[in-house]
């Protein structure tokens, strides 16, 4: 018959479970220090350890020396035992990273992808996992499992790439077959700002929210909802591409997917932002820079970063009369390069447009978000099925 709640073998992978999160979340410990944490008893929690290292899930980690009392072995989680791989696409570039189960990163690749030519898109994935595998010493068969996040989103219903005609090379209609045909092991493929969410509620600002929002703002402005602790894609995964969304203060875009612009992001995208900062006489060639040289400047710096909060606002407003977040998450680097200064003026603006308050909170995420979140996405599911240890039911 099949396996039931509570007949050990459930119970033993139960507390298994339990005790791989807590050496993952608080590093190397104890038998003793591991069965006050469970509540598990010495003889359980020394058959516990003896289990997982015989299953080569966790190793011995040297000593509790300069502790009070007698040196304890201590025990960690076996990062080796399983590897994955995140990338980070844009137009410009691929950047690539493989982690051990820890999460810890081994490898680091960047491919430079000039031109807007739509050929060899396959091969170029191929070449920043392996560049990244390689620098970690590793064969590509060695990971679990990829996460790419890309910008726009993939049709569930049509499996092709919507919301980003600036992506070259990823519209081709049998691209994810193709891609996960090449690469041999499990794939799953995300909108960008929806991976650097994921980033945020794993290890970032969100982890003890189970509802908010982070808003993007780089060359693009987009955006992340999740609801009740999941991600909120939406039919065509088309959800959070607020820089459709229609705005006052900008005129109405019409045939915005022919365009690939609307009225969010007309107001507060890149080059908008930096055509508000040259219009008051500061001189910077990205829009990121435009913002750090208004944090910079007295007066005329002052309206631009005013201006820029209030643009923010009118976007975030629409947002919040939608959804009523608990939090909201500032990122993207033209955003971020505004510091909490920007946030300030983004929360006091904000406050006067919407009825809910919800917290304002810079991006926790300092470096490289997209790619944390692909990581954490393909680790989160890796460890779901490496930490297992019940197997398949007994029938």
């Amino acid at each position: 018959m099949a396996t039931t709640p509570g007949t050990p073998r459930l119970l033993r992978a139960m507390n298994d479970r339990a005790a791989l999160n807590l050496l993952l979340s608080q590093g190397p410990l104890s038998r003793t220090t591991l069965g006050n944490l469970t509540g598990l008893s010495k003889p359980t929690a020394s058959q516990l350890l003896a289990r997982l290292e015989a299953a080569h899930l966790v190793r011995p980690s040297g000593t509790s020396a300069g502790r009070p009392g007698p040196n304890a072995q201590l025990y960690e989680i076996n990062g080796e035992i399983a590897y994955v791989a995140g990338l980070d696409v844009n137009p410009a570039r691929i950047r690539a990273a493989v982690a051990d189960l820890t999460g810890k990163v081994v490898g680091r690749y960047e491919l430079a992808t000039p031109g807007r030519s739509a050929k060899g898109t396959v091969d170029r994935v191929v070449k920043a996992i392996e560049g990244a595998a390689g620098e970690a010493g590793l064969s590509r068969d060695r990971l679990r499992r990829v996460s790419i996040g890309t910008p726009g989103g993939f049709d569930p219903t049509t499996g092709r790439l919507r919301y980003a005609t600036h992506l070259p090379g990823w519209h081709a209609p049998h691209l994810l077959e193709e891609l996960a045909a090449a690469i041999a092991v499990p794939l799953e493929v995300e909108n960008d700002v929806n991976l650097a969410a994921i980033a945020e509620q794993r290890v970032g600002h969100a982890q003890q929210h189970d509802n908010f929002v982070l808003l993007w703002g780089d060359e693009g402005i987009g955006a992340a909802i999740v609801i009740n602790g999941r991600l909120h894609r939406g039919a065509t995964g088309g959800a959070g591409e607020v820089a459709f969304l229609p705005l006052p203060g900008t005129p109405l875009v019409r045939n915005v997917g022919r365009n690939n612009a609307g009225g969010f992001q007309e107001l507060a995208g890149g080059e908008p932002v930096l055509e508000l900062a040259r219009e008051h006489g500061l001189k910077a060639r990205t829009p990121e820079a435009a913002i750090a040289v208004a944090l910079q400047t007295e007066g005329v710096g002052d309206a631009v970063l005013n201006e820029f909060a209030h643009r923010l606002a009118v976007g975030l407003a629409a947002i919040v009369a939608v959804v009523d977040p608990e939090l909201i998450v500032l990122a993207g680097g033209v955003i971020t390069a505004g510091g909490e200064r920007l946030r300030e003026l983004v929360q006091d603006e904000l406050a006067d447009l919407t009825v809910p308050r919800p917290q304002l909170l810079m991006t926790a995420i300092s470096t490289d978000p997209v790619l944390s979140g692909a990581l954490q996405s393909a680790l989160s599911t890796t460890r779901d099925e490496v930490f297992d240890t019940a197997g398949p039911p007994i029938t």
